[in-house]
């Protein structure tokens, strides 16, 4: 059983990570190329949204698996 506080803050610090942690794969890998395409354009200012988005969203997942 993954733990959501673990998934959050994995995802937080890099976005997808969570998701995997959490057995998600293709959402892991989505979130961790579109961080990436964001960081790219924007210059990493736009990282953040996307980070916290992860983050929220791994919470969400490993709870679903608990």
């Amino acid at each position: 059983m993954a733990s959501p506080i673990l998934a959050a803050i994995l995802s937080f610090l890099i976005p997808g990570v969570g998701q995997f942690y959490a057995g998600h794969m293709f959402r892991g890998l989505f979130l961790f190329i579109l961080a990436a395409i964001v960081a790219i354009f924007t210059l990493f200012s736009g990282s953040l949204i996307i980070a916290v988005v992860a983050a929220i969203d791994a919470y969400s997942l490993a709870a679903k698996t608990n």
